[in-house]
């Protein structure tokens, strides 16, 4: 495996241009193809990354970021140095070299953004520098629901833009590639498929790996996802796309082209069960996927991408864009304590499950109209978000599984939670 001495690689290192391989013999390219897959092992705290389908499902102990994780410990093998606090924002977002504001042009129809994503998967494939990309596609029965693809044809990248909400296991497929001979890979993940990824990457065998990571800090069920949608619409089917936008909105965009914006304020959250966004979703530290060779979102962007190009491999994939990406200088405004400590209070009163939303609707308004013009922006508005998952985990956590505060919360989580008053007790640390 080359990977330890690609992590290794400094700042002086070739340029990212020149690491891309000839290609060695593999199949043919075809269709994007999903196996038949075995059914999941039972898990306590599990959200299908498929693992538990593999031929060692075992191996869930040493893979799962809901078990027993080592950040630092992976982060130092895959960046080459674990997150450094004194670095500007490495506390929050983890290690990087370079953070961007980004677009791609022109944007790609279909995707949720402008297409960075999946169209680096396009790149890749087109230069032969992966044989497949091991990412998700809609259900044909289902455009919200994942199903995870094996793409090998660059045309069928196009099929994978956009949200997909549900679990899927998208590390199932990982053995599958191998036995087809696909020994150069990459991998577009969420933050739970990449942490167990890169656990067992040194096992797997692969000759290169490539991770492009998306955030995630929320996630339910398809079938739940479509009761949402009901709440939002008397028409659910004709929506297909929603987002949780970082100027305090969800976008909704319907087949017949209407488009419609909703405050986050004046979502129906108190219409959703308690157990809406499972226990694992709740209490996950990892939401800006840190060991991705580069982060995707858009948290940070301010109506454009937030890009974390994370170590050397990142650079290459970002480079491999050529000028087609457009970049900036990501902006911040604004102060996230306040809201924060908002969060932190709705958390604690909450009997189980969501924050409560006791906000009269008239104040609503104000403060919906507000929030996008005084409220934390750009990369406070990422800090902010961060800073809420880490007291969501911390609160959930102790309330609902206490013994298991001390294996799964890392020792930079208590740092950032720790401005508001929370400090692990005897017993949660490490």
């Amino acid at each position: 495996m080359t990977r330890n001495k690609d992590a290794a690689e400094t700042d002086a290192a070739r340029s990212p241009r020149m690491l891309f391989r000839a290609p060695i013999p593999v199949p043919p390219p075809a269709p994007p193809w999903t196996p038949t897959l075995a059914a999941p092992v039972e898990r306590g705290l599990c959200t299908d990354c498929g693992i538990s389908r593999s031929q060692d499902p075992k191996r869930c102990g040493r893979a799962c970021q809901f078990i027993h994780p080592d950040y630092e410990g992976l982060e130092a093998r895959v960046h080459g140095r674990a997150r450094d606090p004194a670095r500007p924002d490495e506390l929050h977002f983890g290690p990087f070299r370079r953070m961007l504001r980004a677009r791609l042009t022109p944007p790609r129809p279909g995707a949720q953004w402008t297409g960075i994503a999946s169209r680096i998967g396009e790149r890749l494939l087109e230069s032969g520098a992966v044989d497949a990309v091991l990412t998700m596609a809609p259900d044909p029965t289902d455009r919200w629901r994942p199903l995870p693809v094996l793409v090998t044809r660059a045309a069928d990248m196009a099929q994978c833009r956009g949200m997909r909400m549900g679990y899927a296991p998208l590390l199932a497929l990982l053995e599958p590639a191998l036995e087809k001979g696909y020994r150069r890979l990459a991998v577009i993940g969420i933050p739970c498929q990449v942490y167990a990824l890169r656990a067992l990457e040194a096992e797997l065998g692969f000759e290169r790996l490539f991770v492009v990571g998306t955030p995630c800090s929320d996630n339910t069920t398809t079938e739940r996802f479509h009761d949402f949608l009901a709440l939002l619409s008397d028409d659910p089917g004709s929506i297909e796309y929603l987002e949780f936008r970082a100027d305090y909105r969800v976008e909704l965009r319907f087949t017949d082209g209407r488009r419609r914006e909703i405050p986050f304020l004046k979502l129906p959250i108190s219409k959703l069960p308690a157990d809406f966004f499972p226990l694992t979703c709740r209490t996950c530290v990892d939401y800006t996927n840190v060991l991705a060779d580069i982060t995707v979102g858009y948290m940070g962007g301010e109506g454009a991408q937030w890009l974390l190009v994370r170590n050397v491999r990142g650079e290459e994939l970002l480079a491999s864009l050529g000028d087609e990406v457009v970049t900036q200088t990501p902006g911040s405004a604004g102060k996230r304590q306040g809201p924060v400590k908002g969060f932190l209070k709705n958390v604690e009163r909450a009997a189980g499950g969501l924050p409560l939303r006791g906000m009269p609707d008239w104040l609503r308004a104000l403060v919906g109209w507000l929030m996008p013009r005084i409220g934390p922006r750009g990369l406070e508005f990422a800090r902010a978000r961060v800073e809420m998952k880490a007291v969501e985990s911390v609160l959930h956590l102790r309330r609902e599984k206490p013994r298991r505060l001390r294996s799964m919360i890392p020792a930079h989580l208590w740092s950032l939670v720790a401005p508001y008053g929370l400090h692990p007790k005897e017993g949660e640390d490490r």
